[in-house]
C-alpha cells in the first residue's frame, strides 16, 4: 500500500524525503503528508532545505529558522533551514572548540578558510543531519531543494576519507577537526540507504523534462545507494476540465506522457494526482490532498460560479520587439540574466532569447548555474553563432583542499 511509505514500521523515527525539479510541487505533497501523518496521531517534524522556502506561505504563520509548532494541528512542527544562520552555526561549532587551543593569528586563519562558498552546503548537510539523529520525533518529512541542489547535498561526504585522512586544510575547516563530522555524516548516509528508515518520494509534473530530471535524479541516487520509493505525478487534468479543442490537445498529449512515465519508470510505485482549481494552502486542502494520496478518498468539488475576466491576452505583434531592441548591445557585450521560481519557465525562456539573438546575427553564450541542467533537452541542435555552457557541479573529491 502506498501509505506503507510515509507510516512509521517500528519505533524508530522514519524520514521521508521529497525531491524533483523546480515547481512541481514538492512542497505542496510534503506538507500534505505532514498533516496525513500528524492527524494519525505521529509526532511530525518538517523542514525545508530550499534556500528560497514557501512553508510560511503555504501554513499562513511564519516558521523561519527555529522548530515552530503549526497552528490547528496538534504534534506538527516545521523550519525552514535559513543558509546564512546555517552557516554561522556551523562555523561556530568548528571555530568554539578551537579558542582554548590556538591563538588569535591561527583563529582568524581558520575563520578565513570558513569563509569558503562550499560552508553554506556543508551546513546545510549538517543542519538536516542533525534533525536525522534527533530521537524525539517519529517522522521527519525533508522538503528539499530542487533535485540539482538535493544530489549535491547527498554527493557531500564522499570522498572525505582521502581527503580528511591526514591533518590537511580544507576549505571547510581543519582536517582534523572535521574527523567527528565525517563519522556523522556517514551515519546519516547510512539511514538514507536504509528503506526501512527512509522513504525517498520523487514529485514530477507530465511534462517530458521533468521526466528527464527524474530519470537522472533517480539514477544519481542509485550511485549512492539510495532507492527511490515512490512517484507522485503531479497535475493531472481531470476529466470535467477538457471542454475544447485546446484542452483535449494538452490531454492528448499528457496521455502520451503518462505512457512514458509508466514504460521508463515502470518499476516504481506511482501516484497520479489531478490539477487542482486553486492554490493548495492551509490544513483542510493540504489534509485533503493527503486523504486522496494516502487514503484513496476524494472530497467532492464545490461547484462554483463562473467569473467573467476582463484581462485578455493581447495580439502578439502588438508586444514589443525585445530581441530588436531592448536586449541588443548597445555598446560592447550585453549581459541578460533570468530567474524566477522553481518552474515557471526560466529555462525555457533564456533558450529562446538566445536562440533568437543567435538568428539574428549576435554572437550568442548562454550559461546555466542550475545543478540540474537541461539545455541539452532545450537546445537539441547547435545553432552557430549560440554557445552553450553549464556551470560543472562540486568535485567527486570534497571537500576541497583551501588551497583549490
Amino acid at each position: 500500500m502506498i501509505k506503507d511509505v510515509v507510516v512509521p514500521k517500528t519505533k524508530e523515527v522514519k524520514f521521508i524525503f521529497f525531491s524533483g525539479k523546480g515547481g512541481v510541487g514538492k512542497s505542496t505533497m510534503s506538507c500534505a503528508t505532514a498533516v496525513w501523518l500528524a492527524k494519525k496521531g505521529y509526532k511530525t517534524l518538517l523542514v525545508t532545505t530550499d534556500p528560497a522556502p514557501n512553508l510560511s506561505d503555504i501554513f499562513s504563520q511564519t516558521i523561519g529558522h527555529h522548530i515552530t509548532p503549526i497552528h490547528g494541528i496538534e504534534s506538527l512542527f516545521a523550519i525552514e533551514i535559513d543558509p546564512d544562520e546555517a552557516s554561522e552555526e556551523y562555523r561556530e561549532r568548528i571555530v568554539g572548540p578551537l579558542r582554548e587551543l590556538l591563538d588569535e593569528k591561527n583563529l582568524q586563519v581558520t575563520r578565513e578558510q570558513l569563509n569558503s562558498p562550499c560552508v553554506e552546503e556543508v551546513a546545510a548537510f549538517d543542519k538536516f543531519i542533525e534533525f536525522m539523529d534527533d530521537p524525539q520525533y517519529d517522522v521527519v518529512i525533508f522538503d528539499t531543494a530542487p533535485t540539482g541542489h538535493t544530489i549535491r547535498l547527498l554527493e557531500l561526504p564522499s570522498g572525505w576519507t582521502e581527503t580528511l585522512a591526514g591533518n590537511s586544510a580544507t576549505c571547510i575547516g581543519p582536517g582534523a577537526s572535521l574527523q567527528s563530522a565525517k563519522a556523522k555524516y556517514e551515519k546519516a548516509i547510512s539511514y538514507l540507504q536504509d528503506r526501512n528508515k527512509t522513504s525517498f518520494v520523487f514529485v514530477l509534473k507530465p511534462e517530458n523534462l521533468s521526466i528527464v530530471e527524474t530519470k537522472r535524479s533517480f539514477e544519481e541516487l542509485s550511485k549512492l545507494g539510495i532507492e527511490t520509493s515512490l512517484l507522485i505525478v503531479n497535475g493531472i487534468l481531470p476529466a470535467e476540465a477538457i471542454t475544447d479543442d485546446f484542452f483535449r490537445h494538452k490531454k492528448t498529449e499528457e496521455e502520451k506522457i503518462v505512457e512514458r512515465i509508466n514504460r521508463e519508470l515502470s518499476s516504481l510505485p506511482k501516484i497520479y494526482y489531478p490539477l487542482q482549481d486553486q492554490e493548495v494552502s492551509g490544513i483542510d486542502l493540504l489534509n485533503a490532498v493527503g486523504r486522496l494520496i494516502y487514503d484513496g478518498k476524494e472530497e467532492k468539488r464545490k461547484a462554483r460560479p463562473r467569473e467573467e475576466s476582463a484581462w485578455t491576452l493581447g495580439r502578439t505583434h502588438q508586444r514589443n520587439d525585445l530581441c530588436g531592441s531592448l536586449f541588443v548591445p548597445s555598446n560592447g557585450s550585453r549581459y541578460l540574466f533570468f530567474t524566477g521560481k522553481g518552474g515557471v519557465g526560466k529555462s525555457t525562456i533564456a533558450s529562446t532569447t538566445s536562440v533568437c539573438m543567435a538568428q539574428r546575427g549576435f554572437k550568442t553564450l548562454i550559461v546555466t548555474t542550475d545543478p540540474a541542467s537541461h539545455q541539452r533537452t532545450r537546445v537539441r541542435k547547435r545553432r552557430n553563432p549560440l554557445r552553450r555552457i553549464s556551470i560543472p557541479p562540486a568535485p567527486k573529491k570534497w571537500p576541497p583542499s583551501s588551497a583549490s
